[in-house]
């Protein structure tokens, strides 16, 4: 039988956008924890991450709870574990196989290759060390009630792909849900069922340490309709399973933004989303930098707000569109997740994602998200401090014209001075500074400049 779950906090079905708050750790963590799983479960299945060439065995979905108040999501102290907030110091980078292949197009091979070409490409000097295998890799779970994974798709098994993936010196990711139903289940009409963590939170974390799994994303699903599941506890126990099982996993959850996560996860996860899914066309791009505006001041190392993963290499992106995509990532302090085919991506590009002054910027130890400074008629200016003592200015140009942006040492709140200024984004040095910033920008199109005092 499946590992046994917590009594767990529950909330009535209602819309995703209602803003219902936790109020303390799951109650039952000891009934989940100290279920140990036997060596039959985790055996030569578990170990290779291949299911039988038969029909896997359809889960049996616990019955529904009775809702109770919701716990505290306060973070879960384990003894001798490790902090949340100690992992992730800089915002992760890497690729994940969604915005690239979908549902549909996951495999093996996709997944190695994709591997490869961070190695190939010169990705993994510039940072990008995750690669996140998402939703559609599962065939169900067998009678003890461990997660399958489809051997037409995996045919190494999953613990090989894992093993593949960190012999190239990069680290391995896995998806997900806290529910009973995927986000391929429902939007990809994903057939195979009963491949959701909830009631088996503390076996799929120990098939995944088995794997040698490195990142962990956790999809919220609409959890909150089908199994009346609270977000923040909910997050906050598995959590609290990942520390007990030992190994460092960085955490990501996404519940959207819906619940504000920013107020509650520091502590529980390493990132979570703020939004929705960002689409591969300008106005979802631009909607998505938008939304970040008012959560300036809420990141920090550990703690990173995720606008979502880039979608730098699909659909019709502009090159001025995939500089700002990138440059305003930056300067949010937001993970770097790539999910197209990195091979086939231009050199120019390539050049984008590795530019290491942006890079430098979107890593800065301070890990203080850009705040909005200014938007006035489409021409918004961001402004972050960095570590050095250092500033990181955005003039972003929305519009569908070019002009000359420029912004006064006053009106971006950095102290009067003198200053050696620099083009990060051309990567060249602009002179000295002593009052107005100006540059040139391009419809579209972001500059980002850096100043740092004078001796």
């Amino acid at each position: 039988m499946a590992a046994s779950s917590p009594t767990r906090s529950r909330t009535p079905a209602h819309s995703g956008r209602a803003r219902q708050r936790s109020t303390g750790a799951p109650i039952g963590f000891g009934a989940l924890i100290g279920a140990v799983l036997s060596a039959a479960t985790v055996g030569a299945l578990v170990l290779s991450g291949m299911a039988p060439v038969g029909p896997p065995v359809a889960e049996v979905v616990p019955e529904v709870v009775v809702p109770q108040q919701t716990p505290d999501p306060a973070p879960t102290e384990v003894p001798g574990s490790w902090a949340r907030e100690s992992l992730a110091l800089e915002p992760p980078m890497g690729w994940n196989s969604w915005n690239q292949v979908n549902c549909d197009g996951l495999n093996e091979s996709v997944v190695k290759a994709a591997a490869d070409s961070i190695v190939a490409r010169g990705l993994d000097k510039a940072g990008y060390e995750y690669v996140v295998v998402d939703d559609c890799f599962q065939a169900g779970r067998d009678a003890a009630g461990t997660l399958l994974v489809d051997p037409g798709r995996f045919p190494s098994g999953m613990k090989a792909v894992a093993d593949y993936v960190h012999s190239l010196g990069l680290k391995f990711g896995i998806y997900a849900v806290p529910g009973s139903v995927t986000c391929g289940n429902y939007w990809s009409k994903y057939p195979v069922r009963g491949i959701g963590s909830l009631g088996h939170e503390a076996q799929d974390i120990a098939l995944f340490v088995e794997w040698g799994v490195d990142f962990l994303k956790y999809d919220w699903c609409r959890a909150h309709i089908n199994d009346r599941l609270d977000p923040a506890s909910s997050f906050v126990l598995i959590d609290t399973v990942i520390k007990q099982s030992g190994r460092p996993i960085v955490l990501s959850i996404s519940e959207y933004g819906d619940y504000a996560p920013w107020t509650w996860a520091p502590g529980v996860a390493n990132m979570w989303r703020t939004t929705h899914d960002i689409h591969p066309y300008w106005v979802s791009i631009l909607k998505h930098i938008n939304l970040q505006a008012p959560l300036a001041g809420t990141s920090k190392p550990g703690a990173w707000n995720d606008p979502d993963m880039l979608q730098i290499g699909n659909g019709g992106i502009s090159m001025n569109e995939t500089r700002t995509h990138f440059a305003m990532w930056c300067m949010l302090a937001a993970p770097l997740f790539l999910g197209t085919d990195i091979a086939a991506l231009p050199e120019e590009t390539i050049g984008i994602l590795t530019n290491p002054e942006l890079l430098a910027i979107d890593k800065d130890r301070l890990g203080i998200q850009a705040a909005r400074v200014s938007d006035v008629g489409g021409l918004q200016t961001w402004m972050r401090p960095l570590a050095d003592g250092g500033y990181a200015v955005a003039f972003f140009n929305t519009n569908a014209a070019a002009t000359t942006m420029s912004a006064t040492l006053a009106n971006l709140g950095i102290p009067a001075g003198s200053y050696t200024l620099r083009d990060a984004t051309a990567q060249t040095d602009l002179g000295a500074a002593t009052d107005t910033l100006s540059a040139p920008v391009n419809p579209h199109g972001t500059v980002v400049l850096t100043l740092h005092p004078t001796a």
